[in-house]
């Protein structure tokens, strides 16, 4: 697998080699601004509305707004006081319950990967093994393209997985929510519905049997377009008609129930009526 940074995970004396590598990767459409007339790409330019004239890479500086309209230059020499030593070392500050981190926390998946040479790999295997036994997972820190990265790292099967970690200042406090939430009183007749529901949809987590269905129309408009086809403008969808709670619920669990009494084998006349070519057995006396 691809690497995209190579290091080494280290707690107490142990020091496990690992490389890096992307766990996801969209696979969306991408488009390109373009000139209707000619079809040319259109180039972005760098301009200063104040000189009305377009400025040159080497007149760009940073600047910190510190009021509206009011910015404090900041050179490259500044941020170089502050910048973070190279480290090559995942250090792991302490382990943790997987289950007391909530994913509202992870940023984005990586994949560890264990050293190439088979003696290198036996400190990866036994970090695997012992977190697998443990349910514990790791919280970690460790440079990256010049930035201070938090990181979770966890099993994931039989590999490491390593999850970037948003820190705590960067998730926002959902209190107001909360209180909205804490007003409303339920009755429990809603609540034995929306249960349900809720029940009548129950399944099984396969992420194959979830389609981006819009990733595949589009693909498939192009590919017309491509072609020569003619594309048909869809029908505007007809807006949802505002109904009582409970009758929602009623009907939700009314349609569910129905979806899935047709696509329920049927039975044959003769399985239903236990008549048939059956012969019966005889009683034990």
């Amino acid at each position: 697998m691809r690497t995209i940074w190579n290091g080494s995970i280290s707690f107490g004396l142990v020091n496990i080699p690992i490389g890096l590598a992307l766990a996801t990767q969209r696979d969306d459409v991408s488009f390109r601004t373009l000139h209707r007339e000619c079809g040319t790409p259109i180039k972005q330019k760098r301009w200063c509305p104040h000189h009305e004239r377009e400025v040159e890479p080497d007149e760009l500086v940073k600047g910190w707004e510190v009021a509206k309209g009011e910015y404090v230059l900041v050179e490259d020499a500044d941020l170089e006081s502050v910048a973070l030593q190279r480290s090559q070392s995942i250090e792991i500050l302490r382990f943790v319950d997987l289950e007391d981190v909530d994913p509202v926390y992870f940023d984005r998946t990586y994949y560890l990967s264990p050293a190439a040479a088979d003696a290198a790999r036996r400190p990866y295997v036994l970090l695997l093994r012992a977190m697998q036994e443990t349910g514990m997972a790791a919280v970690g820190k460790f440079v990256l393209w010049g930035k201070e990265n938090l990181c979770l790292i966890r099993a994931q099967g039989d590999t490491l997985a390593l999850e970037l970690l948003f820190f705590a200042d960067d998730v926002r406090a959902k209190d107001e929510i909360e209180d909205a939430v804490q007003a409303v009183e339920l009755k429990d007749a809603e609540l034995n519905l929306a249960e349900q529901v809720i029940n009548s949809l129950v399944g099984e987590w396969n992420p194959v049997d979830f389609e981006n269905e819009y990733r595949r129309d589009l693909r498939a408009m192009l590919e017309a377009k491509l072609s020569g086809e003619k594309i048909a403008r869809p029908e505007p969808v007809a807006e949802t008609p505002v109904v009582d709670l409970m009758e929602a619920l009623r009907r939700s669990v009314a349609e569910v129930q129905g979806t899935r009494a047709k696509s329920a084998p049927k039975k044959t006349k003769a399985a239903s009526t236990g008549s048939g070519s059956r012969k019966k057995t005889p009683a034990r006396k």
